[in-house]
């Protein structure tokens, strides 16, 4: 399954994964967790998990509320958006758990 320019490299690693979201945070952007069925992955639309996370900081806070996102639903595949506020519009998505 191919999901953005990630999905063309191997699997990222948990320290990879924790990069991606500090570039995030560093960035500005905010942070999002969305989730969806795995044979629906390649679609559009996507379930928000909780809010965006407005000015969050903590990466620790985005990689819980996604590991929480992914308990909650062990059959979905589970992504991190982040929105870039600036622009207007997505900065970066990534998947961060595989159904």
């Amino acid at each position: 399954m191919k999901l953005g320019t990630f999905s063309y490299l191997p699997p990222m690693t948990p320290q990879q994964v924790r990069n991606q979201v500090e570039y995030i945070l560093a960035r500005g952007w905010c942070p999002a967790i969305e989730h969806t069925e795995a044979g629906r992955a390649t679609g559009s639309y996507w379930s928000m998990w909780n809010l965006p996370m407005f000015g969050e900081q903590s990466v620790d806070r985005v990689l819980a509320e996604a590991e929480a996102c992914h308990k909650a639903n062990p059959g979905h595949v589970v992504r991190l958006i982040g929105y870039d506020n600036i622009r207007q519009t997505l900065g970066t998505a990534l998947v961060v758990h595989h159904a």
